[in-house]
């Protein structure tokens, strides 16, 4: 049983990453959670000193959030009328970061979907804020859906890596699971001068491979030193249908993540970007 969480502001970005979501789990039994946090729509009122108009505001997010939760779901059915996927739906009076982190907790999830942006859309940027806390903080995978994408099934996944962390048999069994689906290949793209890998490195490339048995494994290696570009130049090049990154200690997203913000760095994803969360769970 696939479980899939998906936060939403209501944007179509946000849809389209539910719909992204029905599409890739398409032929797997799976269970969606649509879930909206709203505190911040309360707490943005200027309503601090007034606890009566706090507990007002509340109620009427509340119920704002379930009307239009029910109208995402009537138009998921209309898209996706999948007799193996079952949909549930939460309003939550919270931030996303904890709702979500908690949900995953709660219930186990297998992974996180959403849009690249919000309601905002600031065009300037390829995360914005609210999905960059995602990608850094959520102890899940989590899947991002840039803005307008148009579906396309995951042929050609592209995962660099340089080989120096231990990757979670969990996640990678998802990610397994996802290319038998498709019958993907998985470029693995190692980017550094040095072609010589170390004992450890070898290891944990021989890892991968026994972990993604079902794809095709097409190892690469980038003696590129801007990881970005050469991330870039090989999706241009390969016609990447997904990218696949760590999010641990000396990984290329810690990089990217951390060092500035993926936008400054001019990584800008045209296609669905898949984290795993080296992290405890």
């Amino acid at each position: 049983m696939r479980k899939v969480l998906i936060p939403t502001d209501f944007s179509d970005n946000a849809f389209n990453a539910l719909k992204y979501a029905c599409q890739i789990f398409k032929y797997e039994t799976s269970e969606f959670y649509i879930m909206h946090a709203y505190a911040d729509e309360v707490y943005n009122q200027n309503i601090d000193t007034d606890r009566s108009l706090l507990e007002v505001k509340k109620e009427e997010c509340f119920q704002e959030s379930e009307i239009k939760l029910k109208n995402i779901l009537v138009e998921i059915k209309k898209y996706s009328p999948n007799p193996n996927h079952t949909y549930f739906t939460l309003s939550k009076f919270g931030s996303l970061i904890d709702e979500t982190n908690d949900l995953v907790n709660e219930h186990n999830m297998d992974i996180v979907v959403m849009g690249t942006k919000g309601k905002t859309n600031d065009r300037h940027l390829t995360f914005g804020s609210h999905t960059l806390q995602v990608l850094k903080y959520i102890q899940s995978p989590v899947l991002a859906i840039p803005e307008n994408y148009e579906y396309k099934a995951p042929k050609e996944i592209l995962f660099p890596t340089n080989y120096l962390v231990p990757n979670k048999r969990r996640e990678l069994k998802l990610l397994c699971e996802i290319t038998a689906s498709f019958r993907s290949s998985i470029h693995v793209l190692y980017i550094d001068p040095i072609k010589k890998l170390t004992l450890r490195q070898e290891d944990n490339l021989e890892f991968i491979k026994n972990s993604l048995k079902k794809a095709k494994i097409i190892t690469a290696t980038s003696p590129e030193k801007d990881k970005a570009k050469a991330i870039t130049n090989f999706i241009s090049a390969h016609q990447i249908d997904m990218l696949v990154m760590v999010n641990t200690r000396h990984s290329y997203l810690e990089d990217m993540l951390y060092q500035s913000t993926i936008d400054k760095i001019g990584l800008y994803i045209k296609i669905p970007f898949l984290i795993f969360q080296n992290l405890a769970r």
